[in-house]
């Protein structure tokens, strides 16, 4: 027997005893995974899910079953990439991506890459949060969030012991985060969590290193992005290094610097529309809190990055 409810305005709840209806449920709320049990007769599954602006939170639990992410089904997705966070709350799981595998047991976290295929196997009844996002939110290039894909954030050390205990209570009161708190929490873990990677990724960094100048060229951008005047020589003069070495810091990791500041611009500016409580600031503050100076620019760029004009993102909320 299948049940699908909605719990609030937002929250979404399926529960089904038949394998085939999980099977079609689990890529209907995330990316399209090939889905496969050895028990499909003794199968049961529910997903609690909630849309908080672009995050997709989700609580799962099922019994034995594996999902794939295989090539062919990449290659039929939108342009769009995501990244996946699990914690697991219940149960163990194993996640394999890019040669490395995570045995996660409960209080772990690890996170994934849509765009690249991985797989998840559960051999026991488990329960997971899952937090899908776009891989924009974060203030790290996704190349280097991808030295992170499928290792295992474990229980209670360092920052995973703050950052999960925040998460489970996200889990287990979905149903309060329906509104303006909800989004605000939403946002506030994808801060917590880009934190918790950027100590991880600077744990092995060596302080003069490369990696680390391009850190700290990061958080020097994200601190000015509202400067109109924040371009490439400001930022290298910034630094002590020349622009040609700014450059060939940004070309390593597949971007520019301009396309990097544009894009954390934009994303700050869409998240501050997708904000209710700041529902009575005009667009064309919000741009310019952000940087943008010149608000029809601001609103065709904003238009061709994220398929919508301001204001049909802001009617959306």
């Amino acid at each position: 027997m299948n049940t699908r409810d909605v719990i609030t305005p937002a929250l979404q709840e399926f529960a089904t005893h038949e394998f085939t209806d999980f099977r079609s449920a689990v890529s209907e709320s995330f990316v399209p995974l090939q889905v496969l049990s050895d028990q499909p007769g003794s199968f049961a599954g529910r997903i609690r899910m909630l849309d908080l602006d672009d995050i997709h939170v989700s609580e799962v639990r099922a019994r034995t079953h594996s999902v794939q992410r295989t090539p062919e089904l990449i290659a039929r997705a939108d342009d769009r990439r995501y990244f996946k966070l699990s914690l697991q709350l219940e149960g163990s799981g194993l996640l394999i991506q890019d040669n490395r595998e995570a045995v996660l047991q409960p209080g772990d976290i690890a996170v994934y890459d849509t765009n690249r295929p991985y797989s998840m196997v559960f051999d026991d009844d488990f329960r997971m949060m899952v937090v899908m996002f776009p891989q924009t939110l974060l203030e790290l290039p996704p190349d280097t969030v991808g030295q992170l894909t499928a290792v295992r954030f474990a229980h209670g050390h360092g920052l995973t012991g703050m950052i999960a205990p925040f998460l489970e209570q996200m889990a287990n009161g979905l149903e309060r985060l329906s509104g303006p708190t909800g989004i605000r929490l939403a946002h506030n873990a994808i801060d917590l969590v880009s934190t918790m990677f950027a100590s991880e990724l600077g744990s092995v960094m060596q302080p003069g290193g490369h990696r680390a100048l391009a850190t700290r060229i990061r958080e020097y951008i994200e601190r000015n992005l509202g400067d109109p005047q924040l371009d490439p020589a400001t930022i290298a003069a910034a630094h002590y290094i020349s622009t040609r070495h700014l450059h060939g810091i940004f070309r390593e990791e597949g971007t520019t610097v301009s396309a990097w500041v544009r894009t954390r611009r934009l994303e700050h500016c869409r998240r501050d529309l997708a904000d209710p409580v700041l529902s009575d600031r005009a667009i064309g503050a919000i741009a310019a809190r952000w940087g943008f100076i010149d608000a029809a620019h601001f609103s065709r760029l904003f238009k061709a990055t994220f398929g919508r004009s301001p204001s049909e993102l802001r009617a959306t909320v």
